[in-house]
């Protein structure tokens, strides 16, 4: 088939610390090509760097398809940091500007999640990285979503989450406040450090402790999976809190046992202890959960793409 008649699609997850574009078949929705660059979270990156690198990751995924660059059929962007109208029109005049597609979705991440691991776009996604949220979507198209506060007063179960639950525990155990764990001995050699008092200068002198945080949280599941009952104690914690944000999804939209739940992030993702804890709290909400790990956001972009290219499907703020 000549590559110019071909029907063609995109899907993007563009986050803070990359951006992740597929090329697809318009017919099929088959994965003809990847690309993947730095970046596109427009908070977390200014404009211009921000755009530069979405250009990048859709380049490479035409070069990996072997196709020359051309417009696409349409696009589904899930991209950090575009919430406010101003800033889905800014990217629909660049889509429109670079001649990418005339057809846009801008959808948020946990829509991405929800189209990539449930049967019919129907159920419960759970981000859980660096942050935390659920979010759903039942049959008639309504949305609901439950956490996603940020670090300050929310993230309840995320990957930060953990890391601060575990230096709090590091510090009770060398007080003698708490009893001893692991995880005082492992965040020491985790920083090269010699003493517990080493905590306060170092993390304390850093401009933003967070980025010393994000490598904490597997570090975390990996001592409970060794059988730290600290450990232990905070992975079912963080479990717990993700099974309260499922539970206020589930209870606005109603949805019926089993609940279809897509899980994304790296905590959940890679983190099987934290995915049995969350699966115990949730019968204690009375909800059977059939689960699907989503590792490529990505596939759900393109999927909503997909969507957008069939008469059957209306686009208007939310796939009907």
């Amino acid at each position: 088939m000549n590559s110019n008649n071909r029907s063609l699609i995109l899907g993007v997850d563009g986050g803070a610390s990359k951006t992740v574009v597929l090329l697809g078949d318009g017919q099929s929705g088959v994965i003809i090509g990847r690309g993947r660059s730095g970046g596109s979270n427009f908070h977390a990156h200014d404009k211009t760097a921000a755009f530069a690198e979405l250009e990048s990751a859709i380049a490479k995924a035409f070069a990996d398809a072997g196709l020359p660059r051309q417009p696409v059929q349409a696009i589904c962007a899930g991209l950090a940091g575009v919430s406010r109208p101003e800033d889905e029109a800014m990217v629909a005049s660049w889509v429109r500007q670079r001649g990418i597609s005339q057809r846009l979705l801008i959808a948020n991440d946990g829509w991405l999640v929800i189209a990539a691991g449930t049967p019919d776009g129907v159920g419960i996604g759970v981000i859980c990285g660096t942050g935390s949220i659920a979010v759903g979507r039942d049959a008639a198209g309504a949305m609901s979503r439950a956490g996603g506060w940020g670090y300050l007063f929310g993230d309840e179960g995320s990957g930060h989450d953990l890391a601060i639950m575990a230096l709090r525990a590091a510090a009770s155990a060398a007080d003698g406040r708490g009893p001893a764990t692991e995880l005082l001995p492992a965040l020491l050699r985790h920083w090269q450090l010699q003493l517990p008092e080493d905590f306060i200068t170092f993390l304390y002198g850093l401009a933003d402790p967070r980025l010393m945080l994000g490598d904490v949280g597997p570090l975390v599941i990996q001592i409970a999976e060794a059988g730290d009952a600290v450990a232990l104690d905070i992975v079912q914690r963080a479990g717990n809190e993700l099974a309260r944000a499922v539970a206020a999804v589930q209870r606005t939209l109603q949805l019926a046992n089993p609940v279809p739940l897509a899980l994304a992030g790296s905590m959940i993702v890679h983190g099987i202890p934290l995915q049995r804890a969350l699966d115990t709290a949730l019968v204690q909400y009375g909800i059977m959960a059939q689960s699907t790990p989503v590792s490529d956001p990505a596939e759900g972009a393109l999927r909503l793409a997909l969507r957008m290219t069939q008469e059957t499907t209306v686009f208007n703020g939310e796939w009907q």
